[in-house]
């Protein structure tokens, strides 16, 4: 009856690719050969002198804090040529077998110059020809830098790897992912922390007309499966490179905020608390106190600026220096702090045996928490410890 079974003698999707704005017609690029068969690459140079938006590519500080934060020391050893920047773009962003990446874009330092590859999977029979392309440009490095990548982008190309039983080829590399780093810098500032947005109002580098928005991507490459014509994945080329370009200015922002955060690099309040909130967790009391001192200075929202100063005072109470924390609370008191007029209270009972003065703290707190519209379990936390601590103080008075 004319019924074919299988797919041995279906036309060839490669051979259908070569007419109708075949990619080598739209994105400048080559062919180059594998031992698994045939790839198309896309390369770009950017010279020592690059800048994107106001930052250069390359990396010139220690990489010790950024190290430090990764909890990897490795990171802070290795030559900036070691680095890779990797970003993927993919047929779905659901992951599992089901999700492969067509396009997996990878920067690396070669001398003074940043040398991008893109490897891109005309049809998914090349898929194995991509990844060993993509495994010999890795060769030559030790670690990853990708944006939310342990998440998405390692996993999902530990998992096609493995489908075509070839070695992962950054198993044992480091890997600095940007995006947790991200949140903890500009979370409290910026209302988003996506790459393009942080490329925009961080690095002051917005994008072409050429970009296309990410949810679009894959069905843009499905489009491209199905009729042949590559001419829409222009901007998915452009797409992918720019984040790659963005990784590794972001990286160099980033690492040098770490490494030298009073050295103007930092402009608001906000970010000065954020990287005190960052250094007191690293254990670097010194200079988290001095960030949160700067941060104060140049001005913060009310809410950041109560608990700027809860942590400040916190942190130099536990360093012994109770005389500028009674300071930070005063000026949290006069600002409507609960929590500050408890501090005082204990303060002046506990450290002065000033039982007057902390019974005026104490009373204080009380008459702020009645005027104060919040919930009634707060009302009666705050006021059963404060009715506790007035008795207690009471009793030291009567003595």
């Amino acid at each position: 009856m004319g019924v074919k079974v299988g797919a041995t003698n279906l036309p060839s999707a490669v051979e259908k690719l070569k007419t109708n704005n075949p990619i080598q017609s739209v994105v400048e690029g080559r062919f180059v050969s594998t031992r698994q068969g045939e790839t198309f690459i896309s390369e770009q140079t950017f010279p020592s002198g690059y800048r994107h938006g106001l930052t250069s590519l390359r990396t010139s500080v220690p990489l010790m804090t950024i190290g430090q934060w990764a909890r990897d020391e490795h990171i802070a050893d290795l030559p900036l040529e070691s680095f890779a920047f990797l970003d993927t773009e993919t047929s779905g962003l659901a992951g599992g077998t089901g999700t492969y990446a067509f396009l997996v874009g990878v920067g690396r330092f070669e001398g003074e110059n940043f040398h991008l590859t893109q490897f891109f999977m005309r049809d998914p029979i090349e898929e194995a020809a991509m990844l060993e392309g993509l495994m010999d440009f890795l060769a030559p490095c030790s670690a990853l830098v990708t944006f939310n990548g342990k998440a998405f982008d390692a996993p999902l190309l530990i998992t096609r790897y493995s489908l075509h039983s070839l070695p992962v080829p950054f198993k044992e590399y480091s890997h600095l992912d940007l995006l947790p780093l991200a949140r903890r810098l500009w979370r409290d500032r910026l209302p988003s922390r996506a790459l393009k947005y942080l490329e925009e109002n961080v690095l002051a580098a917005p994008r072409s007309i050429d970009e296309v928005p990410g949810y679009e991507i894959p069905y843009i490459y499905f489009d491209y499966l199905r009729t042949g014509d590559a001419l829409p994945l222009k901007g998915v080329f452009y797409h992918n490179s720019m984040d790659i370009v963005a990784l590794a200015a972001l990286m160099n922002h980033m690492a040098t905020v770490l490494h030298s955060p009073f050295d103007g690099q930092v402009q608001h309040g906000q970010d000065f608390i954020a990287l005190a909130k960052l250094f007191e967790d690293l254990g670097r009391s010194e200079e988290a106190t001095r960030l949160y001192e700067r941060g104060l200075q140049a001005g913060v929202n009310e809410t950041d600026f109560g608990a700027a100063v809860q942590r400040l005072s916190a942190l130099q109470r536990r360093r012994g220096d109770l005389e500028s924390a009674k300071g930070l609370w005063k000026k949290a008191a006069a600002g409507g702090h609960i929590y500050a007029h408890i501090e005082l209270a204990k303060y002046y009972e506990h450290h002065r045996r000033d039982y007057a003065k902390a019974l005026k703290w104490t009373q204080k707190a009380e008459e702020l928490i009645s005027s104060l519209d919040i919930p009634r379990y707060e009302y009666r936390h705050w006021m059963d410890e404060l009715e506790h601590r007035k008795k207690r103080i009471q009793e030291k008075l009567r003595k």
